[in-house]
């Protein structure tokens, strides 16, 4: 379960990846690479969450992550 986006940034690649991971306890990390490297690692804690929004949070913290990246961007470009 997770998602993942790659964009071209210039002459680089940037990928955001968000995965659910069950153990120790549930969780998603996003990772943003660039150029194949990683640049940040975001972590939420889910335990609290019902299984049937897993999904649904999972879409929600990936998209949220994207919409910063994005506006920070267009930010250094003004």
């Amino acid at each position: 379960m997770g998602r993942l986006d790659a964009f071209d940034v210039g002459p680089k690649k940037l990928t955001v990846q968000t995965e659910f991971f069950w153990r120790p306890e549930w969780r998603i990390e996003t990772k943003v690479y660039l150029a194949g490297s990683v640049k940040k690692v975001y972590t939420e804690d889910l335990t609290g969450t019902p299984e049937s929004d897993l999904q649904r949070t999972i879409d929600l913290f990936h998209k949220t992550k994207i919409d910063e990246i994005v506006a920070g961007l267009r930010k250094l470009q003004q």
